[in-house]
């Protein structure tokens, strides 16, 4: 399998739309960077990081759709219909959308077997109607998991499962991949960039601390590289579905984490409703 792009070379890059929107990336620090996932104790901070914000060229993806590849960029796009009417019914989106899902990474992936362990709502008007499980667009660029937090993660969730092969699993090579899709209008509002994960140098990568409250996971914070390409999807619908590499087992020169990020696009009205939007992470096993 090649892993060279030339689809990204310089002069289709060039070629390619583009919109001029900031993008916040962490400022190198000394110590580790730490988030809270909830309210922290009185006097301590909900993150200890500084983030510049970046004017950037963020390129329209939609015109090398069909070249783009998971093991290569660290995203892809499919069109795809999804049977459910209500996302924010958390029962329907386990009954209808997980065992879609399942099946369409499968398609995309290669893997023989997949494990969807949560998702994420996200409008914006409605956490701040009150609606608690909901969350806001992140903008600052980051990606889900690390180096280590991709095989603790797995552990974990395939432990609770009690699947009787986990040690065979984490052996072989899998990957936590997010897909994302709108779930009600067309996104014009803080719509999500990805990072060509060729782009991102290992030094970009600085691993935190994520605190809940049982546990502490780790993500990556990205520092700013100007050699970094970024991509979207303009106007993106709920018949349309992206995948989002956040970490691979393999070491071997595939794409392993795809930095993301949601952005203030500059052509986007005034008015424009909140983006709705749902994002699925699932383990992906490839087999021995």
């Amino acid at each position: 399998m090649s892993l060279s792009s030339p689809i990204l070379s310089k002069p289709v890059l060039e070629d390619l739309p583009y919109v001029e929107a900031v993008l916040n990336y962490l400022t190198p620090m000394a110590e580790k960077p730490v988030n809270y996932t909830y309210e922290p104790p009185p006097g301590v901070p909900r993150h200890n990081g500084v983030y510049q914000a970046h004017k950037l060229p963020i390129r329209n993806a939609r015109p090398i759709i069909q070249d783009l590849s998971l093991d290569r960029e660290g995203f892809a796009y499919a069109l795809h219909h999804s049977n459910v009417r209500n996302f924010y019914d958390d029962s329907e989106i386990q009954r209808v959308y997980y065992p879609e899902a399942e099946q369409l990474l499968k398609k995309v992936t290669g893997a023989t077997q997949v494990v969807i362990f949560d998702h994420t709502l996200r409008n914006a008007q409605r956490l701040q109607q009150g609606e608690s499980q909901i969350k806001e667009p992140v903008k600052r660029v980051h990606n889900d998991f690390t180096a280590k937090s991709g095989y603790t993660r797995a552990l974990l969730e395939l432990t609770a499962r009690g699947i009787d092969n986990t040690d065979e699993l984490l052996q072989q090579r899998f990957a936590v991949v997010n897909v994302w899709r709108p779930i009600a209008q067309p996104v014009q509002e803080s719509p999500l960039a990805v990072c060509d994960a060729q782009s991102i140098a290992p030094k970009d990568l600085v691993a935190g601390d994520l605190v809940y409250r049982d546990r502490v996971g780790e993500t990556y914070a990205i520092t700013y590289n100007p050699a970094h390409r970024w991509f979207y999807f303009p106007q993106l619908q709920p018949n349309e579905a992206l995948f989002i590499k956040c970490f691979d087992s393999a070491e071997d020169g595939r794409a392993r984490f795809a930095a993301h990020t949601a952005f203030e696009d500059p052509t986007s009205p005034a008015d424009a409703p909140p983006r709705e939007s749902i994002e699925l992470r699932a383990l992906v096993f490839y087999g021995a």
